[in-house]
């Protein structure tokens, strides 16, 4: 694995886009049916984070799907997104990151923005203050903090894509962003404590209504 000391780590990137990967391919098994097609303010949670991410500018995108392909394409038509499968999902998030980033070769971003479909409360907003501060500090990383977690959405400065492929099976990018310690730049999201894996945090979900949530339908 690659040593990132804290001076490279905190060496500034080159200029050039932020590339954004949009995970989905798990099988949902807590939640007892595809949570990436839950509805959701009129659309689907997939549909939802998609806009989310083309609202928020970065490109390309990539929507990693896994258990479910096909199923899960007629959500992104539209936009401006490529799809590609993990086969190997079953292995863990890990194989996702890295078949994400694959689908980036020859594309060289200056970062990546790493998100999930499962947590509908972020806001094209918030992803742009991430990339905003990750561009403005040279921070390696920049999170999302929310209670006693830094962790997706997150921002990874391009030094740090050699890191992100070496994850392996369940490890997410918590891992590695636990790893860099006080280098990591932080955005408060006390609303990234909800995350939809179970019936019940549907539920909740649905139920709240004091819960703003702007439009980021994505016209052509």
């Amino acid at each position: 694995m690659t040593d990132v000391s804290t001076s490279s780590a905190t060496a500034p990137a080159s200029a050039g886009p932020v590339a954004l990967l949009l995970l989905a391919a798990g099988a949902s098994t807590r939640m007892g049916q595809p949570k990436q097609l839950l509805p959701y303010h009129g659309r689907t949670l997939l549909r939802h984070a998609a806009e989310t991410a083309v609202a928020s500018g970065c490109a390309p995108i990539i929507l990693v799907t896994g258990a479910l392909h096909e199923e899960l394409l007629p959500e992104t038509v539209g936009l401006p997104i490529q799809a590609v499968r993990n086969v190997e999902w079953e292995t863990g998030m890990a194989s996702s990151i890295r078949a994400g980033l694959t689908a980036l070769a020859g594309t060289q971003p200056a970062a990546v923005l790493i998100m999930l479909t499962d947590q509908p409360l972020v806001t094209s907003e918030l992803l742009q203050q991430l990339v905003r501060q990750q561009q403005q500090t040279q921070a390696p990383a920049v999170t999302a903090a929310y209670g006693d977690t830094l962790g997706v959405p997150a921002v990874f400065s391009s030094i740090l894509l050699p890191e992100l492929l070496q994850l392996q099976g369940q490890q997410g990018a918590g891992r590695l962003i636990a790893s860099l310690g006080a280098a990591v730049g932080r955005v408060a999201f006390a609303a990234g404590l909800l995350d939809v894996d179970t019936p019940e945090q549907y539920a909740r979900l649905n139920s709240s209504a004091s819960v703003s949530r702007p439009d980021n339908r994505f016209t052509a």
